[in-house]
């Protein structure tokens, strides 16, 4: 089974988890970066506002072809309660996601707000099943057993066998 790790990640957190998913189990990783990026300041002003729209950025690369995979892992930071702008722009850059399974997870600094729902239902619009979903505060990063649950997951997930049709 192969698998795709597609992520955002603004402060390094969400990157370190992608790469520890890939490290752990393998897969492709895909960082996806906004076509003009984000200061400091524009991250939580800009960025926040457009993030709490539920507004996607045009991001590099601008074409995500996932159809060559079985399992689609994607990773995003929260602002404002929402996934990134750039994680929005990612998941309608997906192109051969229908059909496939997914699994999903926001970093945050405390709260994943309204991230995982929304995540799910815009991966849901694309006919993709999310099967797993996870937050990580900067508190359940300190024990490592909350990340090895999503490892186990994507593991889980990558070895369960695909049906035709679903």
């Amino acid at each position: 089974m192969k698998t795709i790790i597609v992520y955002h990640s603004f402060s390094g957190v969400t990157r370190t988890i992608a790469e520890h998913l890939r490290e752990a189990g393998g897969g492709d990783l895909v960082e996806v970066r906004p076509s003009q990026p984000y200061s400091k300041l524009t991250a939580y002003t800009l960025g926040g506002f457009r993030a709490r729209g539920g507004k996607a950025d045009a991001v590099e690369p601008a074409a995500i072809d996932v159809s060559a995979y079985d399992l689609i892992v994607l990773g995003t930071p929260v602002w404002a309660g929402r996934p990134t702008p750039v994680i929005n722009g990612a998941i309608a850059a997906l192109a051969g996601a229908e059909g496939k399974r997914a699994v999903i997870f926001a970093t945050c600094g405390s709260s994943p707000g309204e991230t995982l729902p929304y995540l799910r239902d815009a991966l849901t619009a694309k006919d993709v099943r999310v099967t797993r979903e996870f937050s990580f505060s900067p508190r359940d990063l300190q024990d490592p057993s909350n990340v090895q649950a999503l490892i186990t997951s994507i593991t889980a997930s990558s070895a369960a066998p695909t049906a035709v049709g679903t």
